[in-house]
């Protein structure tokens, strides 16, 4: 150990490095934004030292799959994420994102407008956005994907066809300068309108910008209901294609029809990741939340509003409640309230649990936090992990639970000397009561923070302490060439 004076010592804690490996009671030392040493420190001394009473001491959860493009400016300390014990998201998921953003309308069309009220909030180069994350920092880390959609509303007149050879052209122009500002990759969004109509040979012309770089590829696939299995084959097709790793965003089968059917999909992506670099994350709930659109209702057993620009006292209750009210069908009822998101409550927990358990899945929050009225996974998915499916219902030990939201990620990632327990890697960390670890936030009462939570820290500063944000803002807006190798595993605990 170096023999300068730790600023900080956490003893007497149960130690989950985010490899897998077992839990070991010991002492933890930080200095500065790293951690100077593990293992028994009983012969150091440090400025300030915290007994954790045998508490979990794990590194600070990473949210692979996020919608906090603008939070981390219009709410910069976090309280959703850090409240979970996540200090690094990554943004600009299913294919939308703040920048590279050319506005061609006054209007931006669903589901760019789940993260932008208005084209004020979008940036015109990655590194303006990036830029403006070191002036004004967040209390956690991020890393920036490029949108496909955000590309396509800047290069096309029109969004329901394909882009013409020019207009790639001028895609993948954006998509390189974006690389070279800082954006970790490309994300794809096929099941939404704006992209909707993109071949997948446009798609692979795009991902083909990525390796050389050395980014990665995420999507929000085309379907994840009749034709999952389809979906499945052209982002492996694109991934193999390209060359470049590939996250299937928020894995899931929907539709009561399909339910089951990830007993099905899961060997699919199993196969393919033993030929190239392929991996997924899931959100632990059986609803899932976006834009309201009226075409999408028949194969949810339910809809909650979480927002409605044309009927706001809609927001928080059931659409079956607010069609009946109004003497109109569900579809009918849909068009009135629109713009609007929703909760579309479609999957089944077997299959939820399935793709939970599977060794190659991260955690993702998929959270939307500029929604009136939420889905509770922005503020409850990583301590309901914990809580309700690690210990509970027991679908794995907890060390193999944290590994899903810190090794593996930041394996997949490249996030550099994070997601780990070790002597030089940053001190993002998180101080957890296994015991009583779990998320509080409901359907009806979305904003509850979780229990458990009890100490986190970002770049080795406080940011949640005692169940509230300490004010600390000590975030970086982490760039490409901060990272490493992308699309590497972690072995999961055995």
């Amino acid at each position: 150990m170096a023999d300068a004076r730790p600023d900080l010592i956490i003893r007497n804690a149960t130690l989950i490095d985010g490899t897998g490996a077992k839990p070991r009671r010991g002492d933890l030392a930080v200095s500065g934004e790293r951690i100077q040493a593990i293992g028994d420190l009983a012969q150091i001394k440090a400025a300030r030292e915290i007994d954790a009473g045998g508490k979990a001491l794990a590194p600070g959860f990473i949210d692979v799959h996020t919608h906090d493009d603008r939070a981390l400016m219009a709410d910069p300390a976090m309280s959703p994420k850090a409240s979970q014990g996540v200090t690094t998201v990554i943004t600009g998921n299913c294919g939308i994102s703040l920048a590279p953003f050319y506005v061609r309308s006054a209007k931006l069309p669903p589901p760019i407008d789940l993260i932008a009220a208005s084209p004020e909030h979008t940036f015109k180069r990655m590194s303006e956005y990036l830029d403006r994350l070191d002036r004004e920092p967040a209390a956690i880390n991020s890393a920036a994907l490029v949108g496909h959609a955000t590309l396509r509303v800047g290069a096309m007149d029109r969004l329901d066809r394909p882009a013409t050879e020019s207009e790639t052209a001028a895609m993948c122009e954006q998509l390189d300068r974006a690389l070279d500002d800082g954006a970790i990759g490309l994300s794809t969004g096929l099941f939404y309108r704006p992209a909707i109509a993109a071949p997948t040979e446009e798609v692979i012309a795009l991902a083909k910008r990525l390796a050389p770089k050395g980014a990665i590829h995420t999507t929000h696939m085309r379907d994840e209901g009749d034709q999952v299995t389809r979906s499945i084959e052209e982002t492996i097709a694109i991934g193999r294609s390209a060359k470049v790793p590939v996250v299937i965003s928020h894995h899931k089968v929907t539709g009561k029809n399909n339910h089951g059917r990830t007993a099905e999909t899961l060997p699919m992506i199993e196969r393919a990741r033993q030929r190239q670099p392929l991996a997924l994350d899931v959100y632990p709930y059986i609803a899932s939340s976006t834009v309201l659109d009226p075409r999408r209702l028949m194969g949810a057993a339910k809809v909650l509003i979480t927002w409605s620009l044309a009927k706001r006292d809609a927001t928080g209750r059931y659409l079956a409640d607010i069609a009946a009210e109004m003497g109109l069908d569900m579809e009918q009822a849909a068009e009135k309230l629109l713009p609007a998101g929703a909760i579309y409550f479609t999957m089944d927990e077997a299959d939820v649990q399935r793709v939970l358990k599977y060794d190659h899945a991260m955690i993702g929050s998929d959270g939307l936090p500029h929604d009136f009225h939420p889905h509770p996974r922005l503020w409850g998915t990583f301590p309901r992990v914990l809580g309700h499916y690690a210990r509970d219902i027991g679908l794995f030990p907890l060390e193999e639970a944290v590994r899903r939201m810190t090794g593996f990620p930041a394996a997949q990632f490249g996030l550099k000397d994070r997601g780990v327990l070790r002597a030089g890697a940053f001190a993002d960390l998180v101080l957890f009561d296994p015991a009583t670890v779990l998320d509080r936030a409901t359907f009806e009462k979305p904003k509850t923070p979780a229990a458990g939570i009890e100490l986190v820290f970002a770049n080795g500063r406080a940011i949640w302490r005692d169940g509230a944000p300490t004010g600390e803002r000590p975030g970086r807006a982490l760039r490409l060439k901060d990272l490493g190798p992308m699309g590497r595993d972690s072995a999961p605990a055995r």
